[in-house]
């Protein structure tokens, strides 16, 4: 059973999610804005957080090294722990690397393109880190939450990706719930990052959104909440 998703993000009023090239508010920052995303990311009770191998990236802390023992590889996927919460991270070409089985405590599962070779999953699996390998061209996006709500009893997922990510899943209904945290601030670059990404198809067709919350938080931010069908 697919895990009811959750797309959690922070940004500012137009919809950049960069906040290093935000405007000054008087009535918070950039660190007040992040401690209520935190918060609110708790109180959304997700089994699961995921994002793409860019947002990862900030977070990995580790270089390409060979397993600490004799690993054979499996595919189309390894679980190596079956955990309270999850960390996972699509990472398509396999350049992703690691110190440790898990990030801040969630174990990480790592989504991977069908071609990434086995030197790069034995390598994962030697460090106690679980893994789910495309079976096809293409990372299909609806079997990959299949398998999470199927072999690792994920029910809740909150999505935290980049745009692009956020706009796959958003544009393949995948996406049951947007919960947005506005920060009082502009961006205005034209090439800034937005919330969401889907190239020139765009969403128009795809996505309705139906407001279900709107709460008034501290440091000026407000909080959105939408749920989200197709139309």
């Amino acid at each position: 059973m697919k895990p009811f998703v959750i797309c959690h993000m922070v940004s500012s009023l137009d919809g950049r999610i960069n906040s290093g090239k935000w405007s000054r508010s008087p009535d918070g920052d950039s660190k007040a804005w992040s401690a209520l995303y935190e918060e609110i990311h708790d109180a959304l009770a997700g089994d699961a957080w995921l994002v793409g191998r860019v947002t990862m990236a900030k977070m990995a802390d580790g270089e390409p090294h060979p397993p600490a023992a004799a690993v054979a590889p499996a595919r189309p996927h390894h679980f190596a722990a079956r955990a309270r919460s999850y960390a996972i991270a699509l990472d398509a070409g396999g350049k992703l690397h690691f110190r440790h089985a898990d990030m801040n405590g969630d174990h990480l599962v790592i989504l991977l393109g069908r071609d990434v070779p086995d030197s790069h999953l034995a390598e994962l699996a030697g460090d106690g880190i679980s893994y789910i390998v495309a079976d096809g061209p293409e990372i299909d996006l609806t079997a990959v939450l299949d398998v999470l709500g199927r072999e690792l009893g994920i029910r809740r997922l909150l999505l935290e990706g980049g745009g692009g990510i956020n706009g796959s899943l958003l544009a393949a209904g995948l996406v049951d719930e947007i919960s947005l945290l506005i920060a009082p601030a502009a961006d205005g670059r034209a090439a800034g990052r937005a919330i969401f990404e889907s190239g020139e198809v765009g969403l128009a067709e795809k996505v309705q959104l139906s407001l279900t919350a709107c709460e008034k938080l501290k440091a000026g931010a407000v909080h959105l909440r939408y749920a989200v069908s197709r139309p």
